[in-house]
Formats: structure tokens, C-alpha cells, sequence
């Protein structure tokens, strides 16, 4: 079997975003499966990770197709001069920004699908492909799958790695309309799936639950997960006077630090000999909205690393006395969980989880990964830290955690069960009306834990 993959964040695009397909395309042959890649030539991103190129495949084919949109710094030029509303330039790019907002739907990213389309074409004329896999955000590349189904035969398969609409839920600047629009839309595009995959089974729930046309034996819950050759057998250890607490993601309003920050003054102003032991790391981009939040906490031991490789992102997670992994209660967040935490689980530091009820929260308790606490009880977090800290003190702070049952989060296991729904998606691609009722998508529920 041929399955392209299409997916806008690829090497040497960074972020957590790209390892689901990365991984996907570096196991996948060993299930009998030949991927190719097509992905975006000039990504307008915020990070890049050439690291990560190290893992594509030799003799990958990847097809890349240029992007209308303009260079990331642009873009964020336009953001930063709509602060001064005084001049025309500001002016402007206040209505291209909002113009931009109301046009491009679902993203920006929407600018790509010229390039993209005619890409696609090319292979479905040539008939290569067996199957069309989309793994998205960004949304906009679900629209690539009435274009995957002209091709009669081709399995057609949409990836949630995250929720439609999530970050301007999150960050307050998705409108009603562009939600409105956004609902039909998805709604059309996910009538052209074979089958839906999603990161998280409450997603899978909810979107079950929201589209009630959808087959529930062909929508499947794969998580993230952890690569153990991403880890060295020589990793760093933990050491020094100080307790380092770490946390490597970016930080947006998805997973703000306000209230840890906040937990971290409030432990200085009641136990200040004691505080001064710690020393917080942040590895990964902080966007504008949330560096006001870090104002004066250098003098606390707070450090912003920036972005890093992923190779050295790890290192800086094993020298770690304990990690942090943050989910703000904003609406949406109980149904999904940072990716970083199958690393997290694989590594084995003792983690402290800020997150609201929620699937994040129950992976955690599940698999005994660490102490979860309400993402916005500033009092428990810094109840939470001056434990640590003190246990560090006594020298009973334990250097390693037992994460439990977290075999099947490997991605190499991952990638046998996005084969069976390849080959499930084929199946029904290639059935005749009758045939497509089959159980060949029951079975491959049952195979999966799907009720």
C-alpha cells in the first residue's frame, strides 16, 4: 500500500506538532506501508528544528509546494504595529489583520491549498496513492479531501492532532461568524473522510457526539506518544545546589503560567530562604499575550531558555529535578493533553501536572505519571513546590518516577494501529454500496477499544 501524507508541519518546521506525522512516516514501512510526504516548501512558522531531519527516512519521497502566505516575521510585524493605533500603518494593518480573520478560514495556512491542490492533482492523475492521510492543525488542508476523492478507490483519512477552532477558543480571537462558517465547513469535509482519527478519545467522543452522521466504528482515538530513540542511554542526571523544575513547550493561553508564576511569588513572600532553591526553566517560545506574565520573575529563579532542538530539549528535561506540564482550564482543554507528556512519561522525572479535570488529568492518575493540581489553585501549586522543596532540603526528593502500563504509547506501536485504519479506510474506498456496511470498520473498533 501507497499513503501520502499531507501535513503543513514537517521537518524542518519545529514544534511538538510535527513529531505525530514524523514518527508516522519513519514506522510505517515497517507495517507494510509506503508513505510519501507532501508538505509546505516555505513554511511561514514561528520555529524550526533542522534536528528533527535526522529521522526523515532515507528514500522518503516528499513533495513540497510553496505557500502564498508572507515570512512569519511579517506577520508578526503586523500584529506588533496594530498596538499604535495612531499612525496609518497601524491603522491598516488593523484591517488587514481583521480582513485576514474574516477570509481566511479556517487559518492562514489557507494560502497554501493553490500549490497544494495542484500537487495533489498531479498524483491522483498518476494514480500512485492508495490512501490520502490529512493530519491537521492546520485545518485548512482538510479542504484537500474532496480533491483525495475524485480519485475512485482512494482511501481518504482526516488526523485531528487538535480540536478545529482551538486556539481562538483559547485565545479570545475566533469571532462567532468565522465559527459559524467553520462548523459548516468541517461538517462538508468530514463526509469525505473514510475514516477520522483524533489524539484523544474524549475528542473522539465529542465529535461524535457533535456529528451525528459519523460512523463511530470509523473514528478512532490514537494518541500521541514517545520515539525511545529520541533518548540517549547516557543522558544527563539531575544535579547541583539548586532544584530545577522544567518545562519545555511553548506557552500560549492553551497553557499559560500565570497561576505557577503567581504560585512562585506568593512561596518567595512566605518562605524566601526556602524559595531561593529553586530555579524554573522554560524551554520553548513564549508568545506576547503571556510574557507579560513573566515580568520581574528573573529575580525569583525563573529562566526562559527560548526555543531549543529537540535532542537538547531533552537533555534539559533528564537534568530536570522534576518537570511541569501545564493545560489551562479554558473551554476545550479537558478534552485534550500537550504531547510533551509521553516524553515526559518515558523519561520517568517526577512531574507535576497543572491541568483541570479532563483527559490530561486522568492520563496522569491512570499511568501514575505524577501529582496533578487544579491549573489555577495558585495556593496548591505553591503547596505543591515548597513540598519539593523541602523534600530536596532533607535529600528525600526522588530523582526518578514509576509511570506505569506505558508500553502502547510507543510510536512504533502507533504506527501498527494507524495501518489497520489505513487499510480499513482502503477497504471501504474500494467496497461497493452494500459491502461498505461490512464490519470491516466493527472490527476494527473492537481492535481499538472503540464502544
Amino acid at each position: 500500500m501507497r499513503a501520502l501524507i499531507v501535513s503543513y508541519s514537517f521537518p524542518p518546521v519545529g514544534g511538538a506538532g510535527v513529531q505525530r506525522v514524523l514518527k508516522l512516516a519513519k514506522y510505517l514501512p515497517a507495517y507494510g506501508i509506503t508513505p510519501a510526504l507532501l508538505t509546505v516548501e516555505n513554511p511561514s512558522v514561528p520555529v524550526r528544528d533542522a534536528s528533527l531531519e535526522r529521522d526523515v527516512p532515507l528514500g522518503l519521497e516528499i513533495v513540497r509546494a510553496k505557500t502564498l502566505e508572507p515570512a512569519y516575521a511579517t506577520k508578526e510585524r503586523l500584529r506588533t504595529e496594530r498596538t499604535d493605533g495612531r499612525s496609518f500603518t497601524s491603522r491598516m494593518s488593523v484591517r488587514l489583520l481583521k480582513l485576514g480573520s474574516h477570509c481566511l478560514v479556517p487559518d492562514p495556512q489557507v494560502l497554501w491549498l493553490p500549490a497544494a491542490r495542484r500537487a495533489l492533482m498531479t498524483r491522483i492523475s498518476r494514480g500512485v496513492d492508495d490512501l490520502v492521510f490529512i493530519s491537521a492543525p492546520p485545518f485548512s488542508q482538510f479542504y484537500l479531501a474532496p480533491l483525495a476523492r475524485l480519485r475512485p478507490g482512494t482511501g481518504v483519512v482526516l488526523d485531528y492532532r487538535d480540536e478545529w477552532g482551538m486556539t481562538g477558543r483559547s485565545n479570545g480571537t475566533e469571532s462567532s461568524a468565522a465559527a459559524s462558517v467553520g462548523a459548516l465547513i468541517e461538517r462538508g469535509l468530514l463526509r469525505c473522510a473514510h475514516a477520522v482519527t483524533t489524539a484523544t478519545a474524549a475528542y473522539r467522543s465529542e465529535l461524535c457526539a457533535r456529528f451525528g452522521f459519523l460512523d463511530r466504528a470509523r473514528v478512532h482515538a490514537i494518541p500521541n506518544g514517545y520515539d525511545p530513540d529520541d533518548f540517549s542511554t547516557d543522558l544527563p542526571r539531575p544535579s547541583g545546589d539548586h532544584f530545577v523544575l522544567t518545562y519545555v513547550g511553548t506557552i500560549f493561553p492553551l497553557t499559560s503560567a500565570r497561576s505557577l508564576l503567581e504560585a512562585v511569588r506568593r512561596l518567595h513572600a512566605r518562605a524566601p530562604e526556602l524559595a531561593r532553591k529553586l530555579r524554573l526553566r522554560f524551554i520553548g517560545r513564549i508568545v506576547e499575550a503571556e510574557a507579560r506574565h513573566f515580568e520581574g520573575t528573573e529575580a525569583l529563579g525563573v529562566e526562559r531558555l527560548g526555543y531549543l532542538e529537540h535532542e537538547r530539549a531533552i537533555d534539559e528535561l533528564a537534568k530536570a529535578h522534576a518537570v511541569v506540564c501545564i493545560l489551562d482550564a479554558v473551554p476545550g482543554a479537558e478534552r485534550v493533553y500537550p504531547a510533551k507528556i509521553f516524553e515526559i512519561m518515558y523519561l520517568r522525572r517526577p512531574c507535576l501536572v497543572l491541568a483541570p479535570n479532563g483527559a490530561l488529568a486522568d492520563l496522569v492518575r491512570r499511568h501514575r505519571v505524577g501529582e496533578v493540581v487544579s491549573s489555577r489553585d495558585v495556593v496548591a501549586i505553591a503547596s505543591s513546590l515548597e513540598r519539593m522543596l523541602r523534600a530536596f532540603e532533607a535529600g528525600t526528593a526522588p530523582l526518578t518516577s514509576a509511570p506505569i502500563d506505558i508500553d502502547h504509547f510507543d510510536r512504533r506501536h502507533q504506527a501498527g494501529q494507524f495501518a489497520e485504519v489505513f487499510r480499513a479506510a482502503v477497504s471501504a474506498a474500494r467496497a461497493t454500496p452494500r459491502e461498505a456496511a461490512a464490519p470491516v470498520a466493527r472490527a476494527m473498533a473492537t481492535r481499538s477499544g472503540c464502544p
